[in-house]
């Protein structure tokens, strides 16, 4: 469906505020703040809330370095209408996807960890509560699997023991063919369960959800803070959580997600190859892909890949050391990218801050998009306020890690 809005979400500067959002952005910067790609207009200011827990509950899945459900809800509210088709290349924890579907529009997302289908794919068809605990309450997990050795520094013996069940539950499904949406849920639920810093993880305190310690790292965490893994009831914090995530779900919401389920498309692979999406089929791009080596993948992911049997050393985690390898790969998914956007489609490709800001990604961005032969529309600069995960490594807005939300705009020309 093509979409009737202005073919622009960047208005001349004498008109205003972008689409008179609340609260409006910021002033205008002057043109050609980017001398390398010449003229492009900048405006900078809060484009959306930077509080957390203020989207749908189904979005509270970690995932390093995920951008906010209100990013991709921007551009979906203000540049598409129902049954249009929004598309994340690199779409992680599924949250461009999943908003997606929460507001009617055709979710449509690759990446190439098989992990992200793993993801996303439950939440686009998530079950009632009750459904949830019934599964659970059949489930054995007293079986004869006992985990790793290894893993004990995570978790209580009888803790790894109920999730090397669960975990050989979820693989005896696959190979019977057997496996169930109710099935893909509870993993879902599990895998983020796995390690934290709160008694609502099935394992001893250790880094956040969203990165795994090695276990050489865990045995040191322990042994400073003088602690040992407790036991934990696996059945009781994958109920718990469940009923966190399903907590906000209404029966509209329920009805636009049924709505568009069954024709969503989740791939697993090359974001520059993806011959499985059809050539001018979507109406919205919006990612943020791999800030050069900033973020080890496959390290945070390990356990979590472990639980669900994805061979880690499998996946080709884009991780670049260099800016012009990174360039020369952007490239190629920017021309991947104008191939399947339709006519008066647009792309809001995001990108942090790399190297405390020494590096402007969002510069290589323009160069990218007009290599392909797109239109810059323009930067949209949204500051932000730290997460507690960042809080956590001890890291206060304005000196470390991804201060702004950096978006360059683009659509046909």
């Amino acid at each position: 469906m093509a979409s009737s809005r202005p073919s622009s979400l960047l208005p001349a500067p004498e008109k205003g505020p972008l689409l008179e959002l609340i609260p409006p952005p910021g002033p205008r910067q002057p043109e050609g703040v980017l001398p390398k790609n010449g003229g492009i207009p900048r405006w900078e200011g809060e484009l959306w809330t930077a509080q957390q827990r203020q989207a749908n509950p189904l979005h509270e899945i970690s995932y390093r370095a995920c951008f906010k459900p209100q990013l991709p809800a921007y551009f979906i509210r203000h540049l598409t209408e129902e049954g249009d088709r929004i598309y994340d290349p690199f779409m992680g924890r599924g949250t461009t996807p999943l908003e997606a579907a929460l507001a009617g529009r055709v979710p449509v997302g690759n990446d190439a960890n098989p992990l992200s289908i793993l993801l996303t794919r439950p939440r686009l068809n998530p079950p009632t509560q009750k459904e949830v605990v019934a599964r659970l309450q059949q489930l054995r997990l007293d079986g004869p699997a006992r985990g790793p050795a290894s893993l004990r520094v995570f978790y209580h013996p009888e803790t790894l023991r109920e999730l090397a069940n669960l975990r050989e539950y979820f693989r005896k499904r696959e190979t019977e063919g057997t496996l169930d949406p109710l099935d893909d849920w509870i993993r879902m639920v599990a895998v983020n369960r796995l390690t934290g810093h709160s008694k609502g993880f099935f394992s001893v305190y250790t880094l956040p959800p969203n990165q795994a310690a090695s276990v050489a790292s865990q045995k040191r965490i322990n042994r400073r803070l003088g602690q040992t893994p407790p036991r934990r009831d696996v059945r009781a914090l994958l109920q718990r959580k469940s009923a966190a995530l399903l907590r906000g779900l209404t029966r509209a919401d329920r009805d636009r997600l049924g709505s568009v389920a069954s024709r969503s498309l989740l791939l697993t692979g090359d974001a520059a190859h993806t011959p499985a999406i059809r050539s001018r089929s979507v109406s919205l791009i919006v990612t943020s892909p791999p800030f050069l080596d900033v973020v080890n993948y496959a390290q945070d992911n390990w356990l979590r890949n472990w639980f669900c049997r994805i061979d880690t050393d499998s996946v080709d985690f884009a991780c670049f050391r260099s800016l012009s390898s990174w360039e020369q790969y952007m490239g190629q998914v920017f021309r991947e990218l104008a191939r399947i956007l339709t006519p008066e489609g647009h792309i809001a490709f995001e990108v942090g801050e790399v190297r405390k800001g020494k590096i402007p990604l969002e510069e290589s961005v323009v160069g990218c998009g007009l290599g392909a032969g797109l239109k810059v529309e323009g930067i949209l600069v949204n500051a932000q306020r730290f997460t507690k995960t960042s809080n956590c490594w001890g890291i206060t807005n304005g000196q470390r890690g991804t201060n702004t939300n950096r978006i360059v705009l683009f659509s046909r020309r």
